[in-house]
């Protein structure tokens, strides 16, 4: 989702600086986004769970581009379990990289936002912060409070003109399902990809029948982060093929 994000920013014409802890990761998917747009694409090695690796990342887009106009939160990763097996030590992994990370990432960024006039950030959810299920803790309970960041910021910041929005994922084609798919064809042989995601559509009873492309969600950040979606702030959109029973 972060790649097809950076991409289809680049493609409207945004310079782009990404961080990932891998390197090798990080310049594949880097290499990607500079062949599909003209966009100047930076690297940052580091974790975003850091609080030096997030002000070294955001040095980095100022003292290159000169001033700072949109930041999108992505970090995270599958973490669901029942409640009696989640341990301190995963509500606080979970918290430091899905809520944190964007705490920390928007705090700084925003003194540059004021300088400017404006601004846009938009944090990755997902749909299980708004409508959580069995076993989906402690992602659950972390997206809700992404979710709540999200609106108690647009509040706030309104007045610098710095608009601040969700999305909220279902089920997309995404790093973390490719790493499913390579567990379960280990147990059966004659699985593709393509089955892979239809039964993932079908368990989840995804509306539209399919899971959604990683395009799909980068389009639909772009936008909020475009001049087109300029009065859009404090709202959550739900990227999920119609899931949620809530919007």
């Amino acid at each position: 989702i972060g790649k097809a994000t950076a991409i289809r920013l680049g493609q409207e014409g945004a310079n782009t600086v990404i961080i990932a802890r891998r390197e090798d990761v990080l310049e594949k998917a880097a290499s990607e986004i500079r062949g599909k747009s003209k966009a100047e694409i930076i690297t940052v090695v580091g974790d975003v769970t850091k609080k030096l690796d997030i002000q070294r990342t955001i040095e980095t887009a100022h003292s290159k581009f000169g001033r700072i106009d949109i930041l999108v939160n992505n970090a995270g990763r599958s973490s669901a379990n029942q409640f009696e097996n989640v341990e301190d030590s995963i509500w606080e992994n979970d918290l430091d990289l899905k809520l944190f990370a964007a705490i920390r990432f928007s705090r700084d960024v925003i003194p540059y936002m004021r300088k400017i006039g404006s601004g846009r950030i938009i944090n990755v959810t997902a749909i299980s912060g708004k409508t959580p299920g069995k076993s989906s803790l402690p992602t659950s309970v972390t997206r809700a409070a992404g979710i709540a960041l999200t609106k108690a910021m647009s509040k706030d910041l309104a007045e610098y003109n710095i608009l601040v929005n969700t999305v909220c994922i279902g089920v997309i084609k995404s790093g973390q399902q490719s790493d499913g798919f390579l567990n379960q064809i280990k147990v059966n042989k004659d699985l593709t990809i393509e089955k892979y995601y239809n039964q993932i559509a079908t368990n989840r009873a995804v509306p539209l029948g399919r899971v959604g492309e990683s395009q799909e969600a980068g389009d639909v950040i772009a936008f909020l982060a475009s001049e087109r979606a300029s009065y859009l702030t404090g709202i959550s959109i739900n990227i999920d093929g119609g899931i949620s029973a809530s919007t």
